[in-house]
């Protein structure tokens, strides 16, 4: 028994190891944070509120969000019908991150 319990914290301390590194840099921190603030409203990159405004680059550059700053001070200052994330709710650190991630993925 003692066995077992030594190697269900050895497992449990490399998992969570593995996951705090994830989390540093190592794994996809900005896809994380999407999932995480993003993707209950814009699931793949679409627009559950308004579909006709995807997360695409034509939909993007259509309204003038052409770089990762133009993403961040959506997020911070967005229009009708998104949520205001300000930099309690999201750090700029994450916003840049998700805003990266969304140019590159969709």
């Amino acid at each position: 028994m003692k066995n077992v319990l030594t190697a269900l914290v050895l497992l449990f301390a490399a998992t969570s190891i593995s996951a705090a590194g994830s989390l540093e840099g190592k794994g996809p921190i900005g896809e994380l944070e999407f999932k995480e603030y993003c993707a209950g409203c814009h699931p793949n990159g679409g627009n559950r509120r308004n579909p006709k405004k995807p997360l695409g680059k034509k939909s993007l550059e259509g309204g003038d969000i052409k770089t990762v700053q133009g993403i961040v001070a959506k997020i911070r200052n967005p229009g009708p019908g998104m949520t205001r994330f300000d930099k309690e709710a999201i750090s700029d650190k994450e916003a840049t991150e998700i805003a990266e991630y969304i140019l590159k993925t969709f």
